[in-house]
């Protein structure tokens, strides 16, 4: 199991929390989601041999949110 934290400096509300952990918690492989509002993170844990780091970030970012650097 894999560990990340993605920066998402636009999340600000209980409504931007619910949408991306909703779409990143959808993806097969994905084990946990949890999004911080102060700290405008995502830390994301999952199986890297069954989930790609891009998927992610492209599940954040269809989202309507940027994934900073």
């Amino acid at each position: 199991m894999t560990s990340k934290t993605f920066n998402v400096p636009d999340i600000h509300c209980g409504g931007c929390a619910a949408s991306i952990e909703g779409a990143v918690g959808g993806l097969e492989g994905v084990e946990n989601v949890n999004v911080t509002l102060d700290s405008h993170t995502v830390d994301v844990s999952f199986d890297e041999t069954t989930v790609a780091f891009e998927s992610i970030v492209d599940a954040i970012e269809d989202q309507g949110y940027v994934v900073a650097g």
